[in-house]
């Protein structure tokens, strides 16, 4: 059965700095458990009330009032797991990246991680300042894409400064997206939902892409739908060549 220990602890995870402390992070739902379960991900613990899970040596059974005790979701799903965080993988340059500035809806992030885990993009860079992705939101968002999908955290402004890297920004004063010819590698800024580009940042990407609307009344898009459609013309370009 489930210790108070463990429920503490599980409780604790909701803070980022109780994640890095720790070294672990959680997730629910019996479809984010099942992919989670198939990836490379260390698994420390599986509380659930069913005993499909009883197979493994890391099932620990619980009653429902347990589980309310544990769940951060207002309905709980009948499985709680606890998984180690991995180390970060080395960037794949050599292959389209997202990058983000200041991110802070885990919402958003969750989405842009299963968007990318859609359309193949293997990496993701973060501001050091944006949510973290393993904020239990985020990896609920995710929908299981957190373990395939490597993301990093890192200065920007340093990374645009490599002129080794072809990079783009997405910005509502920039060329169409129609007619922007992708290559096979590059990264491409998104900002944050609310500010959108720091002027440093945007003064140090020459090339910029829009998404060109048809109701001039709209302000602009969601960031994630934003994500969602360049990817999916990024993608289509890359298929043709």
């Amino acid at each position: 059965m489930i210790t108070k220990n463990q429920i503490k602890l599980i409780k604790s995870l909701r803070l980022k700095k109780n994640r890095i402390q720790s070294g672990f992070f959680i997730a629910e739902g019996e479809k984010i458990i099942d992919e989670l379960l198939q990836s490379k991900l260390e698994k420390v613990h599986i509380f659930s009330t069913v005993n499909k899970y009883s197979f493994s040596d890391y099932y620990i059974p619980i009653k429902n009032a347990q589980l309310k005790q544990i769940s951060y979701l207002k309905t709980p799903n009948k499985v709680v797991g606890l998984f180690k965080i991995p180390k970060n993988s080395v960037i794949d340059f050599n292959s389209n990246i997202i990058a983000l500035e200041e991110i802070n809806d885990p919402g958003n992030l969750g989405t842009i991680i299963r968007l990318c885990d859609w359309y193949g993009i293997k990496n993701i860079i973060c501001s050091i300042n944006s949510v973290d992705c393993y904020n239990p939101k985020v990896i609920q968002a995710s929908m299981g894409s957190i373990s395939r999908v490597n993301i990093s955290y890192m200065d920007l402004e340093k990374l645009v400064a490599d002129k080794n890297h072809k990079t783009v920004m997405a910005d509502l004063k920039g060329e169409k997206l129609r007619n922007f010819n992708f290559s096979k590698n590059q990264i491409i800024f998104f900002g944050s939902e609310s500010n959108g580009f720091s002027k440093k940042m945007s003064s140090k990407i020459e090339n910029k892409i829009t998404i060109e609307g048809l109701n001039n009344n709209v302000e602009s898009l969601n960031l994630a739908t934003s994500v969602g459609i360049i990817l999916y013309e990024l993608t289509s370009q890359i298929t043709e060549k």
